[in-house]
């Protein structure tokens, strides 16, 4: 079997015991995204670095499918474009709370849970990963927090 052979497969399994589908991705996707757009916490953090929402929602559906469905459509570097973002702990806490519940909406339990356990990973990867890029390595548990005279807990 070939790599294409194998990665196709993998994607039929996981779809076939999800129930999650490229539709459902964007579906998704979409419901998320418009919710950050009007989320106090969040809006600022997109709204001044994305003007055109087409492309950055397109590439939002490519992640997924590779995240969820293992499809390998994304071919992008979400660590280095979150470093520079001015976000911590509770970017991260508002943006998994819209997250669950718009996928608790749209998605039947079992893709839910899929979806739900691959953020919470995310999450936390990229808050550990922005936390180092600021010189500041977390201990299990921790968390990133910025105060408002720049220093770090």
């Amino acid at each position: 079997m070939t790599g294409p052979e194998r990665r196709e497969q993998i994607t039929a399994e996981i779809s076939e015991r999800t129930g999650i589908t490229e539709a459902m991705i964007e579906r998704l996707v979409h419901a998320f995204y418009a919710r950050v757009r009007e989320d106090a916490v969040l809006a600022p953090i997109f709204e001044a670095r994305i003007c055109d929402w087409e492309p950055h929602l397109q590439q939002m559906c490519a992640f997924w499918s590779s995240v969820a469905l293992m499809t390998g459509r994304y071919h992008g570097t979400p660590m280095i474009k979150h470093m520079p973002l001015p976000v911590d702990a509770e970017h991260f806490d508002r943006w998994l709370a819209l997250f669950e519940a718009t996928a608790r909406e749209i998605c039947p339990p079992e893709a839910e849970a899929h979806f739900v356990e691959r953020a919470r990973r995310i999450a936390t990867s990229l808050e550990l990963g922005i936390a180092t890029g600021a010189g500041l390595f977390l201990g299990r548990g921790e968390r990133f927090r910025r105060h408002q005279t720049g220093d770090h807990q």
